[in-house]
């Protein structure tokens, strides 16, 4: 079973995501961020299930598609560190991925 953990940046990520829904939908804002910790909690158990980013074609970096976001990730050994989470019509740069983790 794998460690998730969170990267700052990751959650920074997530919780711009839930204000900017939560200006139109305050409970859904609060339903997706729930959702999104749901999905990544699938990794504990199946930490190589989502696909290789395309971006970069490394075994290590995968991500969740969820909705119209992508949850990208690092795999190592027992730990899933989640890097960032954003709108898939953004492009993904090598440095919006941080490899530090959330306390």
């Amino acid at each position: 079973m794998a460690i998730i953990n969170w990267t700052s940046q990751a959650l920074a990520d997530l919780e711009a995501i839930g204000d900017f829904i939560a200006r139109d939908a305050p409970s859904f804002a609060q339903v997706f961020v729930e959702r999104v910790f749901q999905a990544v909690e699938r990794l504990e158990n199946f930490p190589r299930s989502g696909r290789i980013v395309p971006e970069f074609g490394q075994e290590d970096i995968r991500e969740i598609i969820f909705g119209s976001y992508r949850i990208v990730y690092l795999v190592r050994e027992d730990e899933v560190n989640i890097l960032t989470v954003f709108h898939s019509s953004r492009l993904l740069r090598l440095s919006d991925l941080v490899n530090e983790t959330a306390e």
